[in-house]
This record gives structure tokens, C-alpha cells and sequence, in this order.
């Protein structure tokens, strides 16, 4: 059977576990402590990242990006990258958005800041970077709300990696209760539909030691 190494709350993981829920790819989840630096895991992924993708013909994807564009090509009957050229382009590039800036200015300054360090014990988390984190978080919330007014979904007519990279994101953040749905009502309501969604079940069925997500994680209904 196929397996992906991952981590519950990586907002890259998370992403590749909504695109196989989406397509109805069944996978094997085995959590990997990446900060362990397994050698038995370096040799699948050198990079020491997850996730990583082992197809059961012994096939071995790593990056969420590659995984990604790895099933729409090996799975295409539902396409999550677009159908036309121009789409295909504007999924990929929020996806980027999503996945480059939107991780470095946000994810990395709050669930970075006060849910990794302190799962891997390196210190105690800046406040500098949090109040940047949320400065920018407010940002991106009104460009994803700006998005979700003037398209269907965020990249355009159906739904996509795009919006499975944003909602991953904003998932984990949520997780640590670090959202401020307030800031925009049509951000929150593309984040309702689609937290709804089947393939969204299990990210909303996560738990981690240690942290308790807030009452409105798992509801669907907000």
C-alpha cells in the first residue's frame, strides 16, 4: 500500500493529504519526527523534509510540490491543477503564494514560533516574530477574502491545489487557535466550504500532545 511519511499539523503534508483524499487515494500515514534525522528516512528523502510519498511499486516522491504535480499526472480523472493553460498557471502560482510567502510571513512566524520550537525543543518563541506574524496574517486573510469574493474557488472556476495549499496553512494556525476569522467574512466562508469537503475529515480529526484546538475547529458549521 502506499505510505506517506508526514507530520499531522505540517501545513505541507496537509496539502498532499487533501489532493490523494480528493483524487480517493487511499495511503498509509506514518507520522516521521524529521528533527530525529533518521537515516532509515534520509535515504527516502535526503532532504530530512516531509512529506514523502512511497507509491506501492516502491516509487519515492518527496516535496509537496513534486507529490503534487506527480498525482494530477499519475491520477489525472480529477484534475486539481486546472484544466486550461491559464489556469494550470494561476493554480500554480498561489500555490507558490501560498506555500513560499504566505509560510514565510505567516506559518513560520506564529505556528513556527509557538508550536515548533517548542516540539523540538529549540527555545522559547520570539515575540517579534509573532506580532510580524500576525501583522501579516491580517494581509493575507483580505487577499484570500478578495480571492474568495471574485472567483468560485481561490484560483478560479474549481476547486485546486491552490486551495488546499491555503487551507493547509490556515488549518494549522487554526489548530493553535491563531485565526482571526473576523478580519474577513468571505475568507471565512471558502474556509467553511471547505472544511467541509469529505477529503477534509481527517486533518479535522487530528490530534497532537500537548495542544487542544479551539471548539470551532471541527465544526462544519462554524
Amino acid at each position: 500500500m502506499r505510505v506517506l511519511h508526514h507530520l499531522p499539523l505540517s501545513p505541507y503534508s496537509r496539502k498532499v493529504r487533501l489532493a490523494l483524499a480528493e483524487k480517493r487515494l487511499l495511503a498509509d500515514l506514518r507520522t516521521e519526527r524529521v528533527w530525529d534525522r533518521r537515516p532509515e528516512y534520509l535515504e527516502l528523502n535526503p532532504a530530512g523534509t516531509v512529506p514523502t510519498l512511497v507509491e506501492d511499486n516502491g516509487l519515492v516522491i518527496a516535496d509537496s510540490a513534486v507529490i503534487c504535480e506527480y498525482l494530477e499526472e499519475a491520477y489525472p480523472d480529477t484534475a486539481l491543477l486546472g484544466r486550461t493553460l491559464a489556469e494550470r498557471v494561476e493554480v500554480r502560482r498561489l500555490t507558490a503564494w501560498f506555500d513560499g510567502k504566505f509560510a514565510a510571513e505567516v506559518t513560520r512566524n506564529l505556528f513556527g514560533e509557538k508550536y515548533m520550537k517548542r516540539l523540538t525543543g529549540r527555545g522559547n518563541p520570539d515575540p517579534a516574530a509573532i506580532r510580524t506574524g500576525y501583522v501579516a496574517l491580517r494581509y493575507h486573510m483580505e487577499y484570500i477574502g478578495w480571492l474568495a469574493e471574485t472567483r468560485k474557488w481561490l484560483a478560479g472556476g474549481v476547486l485546486s491545489v491552490a486551495d488546499f495549499a491555503a487551507a493547509a496553512h490556515l488549518s494549522a494556525l487554526d489548530f493553535i487557535g491563531d485565526v482571526d476569522w473576523s478580519v474577513s467574512a468571505s475568507a471565512k466562508d471558502w474556509y467553511a466550504r471547505i472544511k467541509s469537503r469529505p477529503s477534509f475529515r481527517g486533518l479535522l480529526q487530528d490530534r497532537v500532545p500537548g495542544t487542544t484546538p479551539p471548539d470551532h475547529y471541527d465544526d462544519l458549521d462554524f
